[in-house]
């Protein structure tokens, strides 16, 4: 079988672009242009730049034209995080540790070492992991608002493994999936891997916009929503009562399965009802340990209506097969002893004191944060392409996330996501000055 005509085209540029012979920031041809040079439509033109888009080698700018993109910085969806110079600062990825966490995993691990019958961690676990954890876990979420009987929650390896399995198991490919238009860049990773067609919600200033979504809903056949209604990765929003309910509204007159992602969620204190509560019969609730405890510790779960509990266990058994039994004893001796909530109660305050310090250094600029989260989102100058400034930060040993990881739909803000947790507090200041100082140098 022959390969599309516009395939030469592509593979032609991206050698040009990986070798050199086309620098960072170089313009190309507009797509009409393009499209008389090499004698192919304008469609198959616009089909080139979209396909070295989506290989992270351009970015197109509305009304500016097609940029050969910068790649020193952060690149893309899977960086290498190489820098050219020693590294300062990772503001590119959340790794929030606390000091005395090594303590707690040694005092858990002899703990472990010395239990009644240390060989059933080797034995096979079920998908979805074994009931009495099972129940640990539907106990926890009592905290979150969620109550749920066990056989409802699946645990995984991780959030992204709960979401996989879901998506797996609930949608087909082909399917609609509406997904706010800045959002979590590992939901366009699974949307690839199952083909399912993403269709962005824009953002209004307190979350999305529910009536583009209503709107989007009546024009198109979605088959699900995914949804961070609490610390929205990365702009911060937590919606209010009103927003669920209006969300819940919609996915109901529409019969739309909810996927609400509450990995953050625990950031706030007081947060409103989770859309799992509100409409239990469609939602599937997932979260994990990565950010509240530890990003190696990779335990999740989804909270899953009953109707849906075996196809999405058949998906997990695809997947995994069954669940870890080390890390489950770990996860939920934690979970069952209050662990976990006081490194939750400690990372709500160590959030909202990055917080207090990036405001300051920070002050006057575009900031979008919430109060008590771990990122920060950052506008820059219309001037700014975000790939360049990721770049010049970069020679400055400094890591951080360009909009366009997050960007869902064509649209690609001139914004960076800073991610606060990784940077030791007492350096934290310093070294959102100095990335401040960096950027105001870049000229027009």
């Amino acid at each position: 079988m022959r390969p599309p005509s516009y395939k030469p085209v592509v593979d032609e540029f991206a050698a040009a672009i990986r070798s050199g012979a086309l620098a960072a920031g170089t313009r190309l041809p507009t797509h009409r242009a393009l499209a008389h040079e090499r004698r192919i439509a304008l469609a198959t033109a616009t089909r080139v730049y979209a396909e070295l888009a989506a290989m992270g080698l351009v970015v197109g700018e509305p009304g500016r034209g097609t940029f050969v993109r910068e790649r020193s910085g952060y690149d893309g969806l899977e960086p290498s995080r190489a820098l050219p110079v020693e590294r300062v600062a990772d503001l590119s990825f959340n790794q929030p540790l606390a000091p005395e966490q090594g303590v707690l995993l040694r005092r858990a691990l002899r703990a472990l070492a010395v239990s009644g019958d240390v060989e059933a961690l080797l034995r096979q676990h079920p998908p979805g992991g074994r009931r009495p954890d099972r129940a640990v876990v539907a106990t926890y979420l009592l905290e979150r608002g969620i109550d749920t009987a066990p056989r409802n929650v699946l645990l995984t390896g991780g959030t992204q493994q709960a979401l996989d399995s879901v998506l797996s198991a609930l949608t087909r490919p082909g399917d609609v999936l509406a997904v706010d238009a800045l959002s979590y860049p590992g939901i366009k990773l699974l949307a690839a891997a199952h083909h399912l067609d993403l269709a962005p919600i824009p953002a209004t200033g307190t979350g999305p916009d529910l009536s583009a979504l209503d709107r989007l809903c009546r024009a198109r056949p979605v088959r699900a929503i995914y949804t961070i209604p609490t610390v929205h990765n990365p702009l911060g929003w937590v919606l209010d009562r009103e927003q669920r309910d209006r969300l819940v509204a919609v996915a109901r007159a529409r019969d739309c399965l909810i996927v609400e992602d509450g990995t953050y969620a625990f950031l706030e204190a007081s947060p409103p009802p989770p859309l799992q509560a509100l409409a239990p019969e469609r939602t599937c609730y997932v979260a994990g340990l990565s950010k509240n405890v530890a990003p190696g510790l990779r335990f999740g779960f989804a909270v899953v209506p009953g109707h849906d509990v075996e196809r999405v266990t058949r998906s997990l058994r695809t997947s995994a097969w069954g669940t870890p039994g080390l890390v489950t004893a770990l996860a939920t001796g934690w979970l069952g002893d209050g662990t976990v909530a006081h490194l939750e109660k400690d990372r709500r305050r160590d959030a909202a004191a990055r917080q207090d310090i990036a405001r300051a250094a920070l002050a006057g600029l575009d900031v979008t944060a919430h109060p008590a989260s771990y990122t920060v989102w950052l506008g820059l100058e219309p001037y700014q392409r975000p790939d360049h400034v990721a770049a010049v930060l970069a020679r400055q040993g400094i890591l951080v996330s360009t909009a366009d990881a997050f960007a869902t739909g064509p649209y690609r803000p001139h914004a960076l996501r800073l991610a606060l947790a990784t940077v030791a507090p007492d350096e934290l200041g310093a070294v959102l000055r100095h990335l401040r100082e960096t950027i105001e140098a870049i000229p027009p």
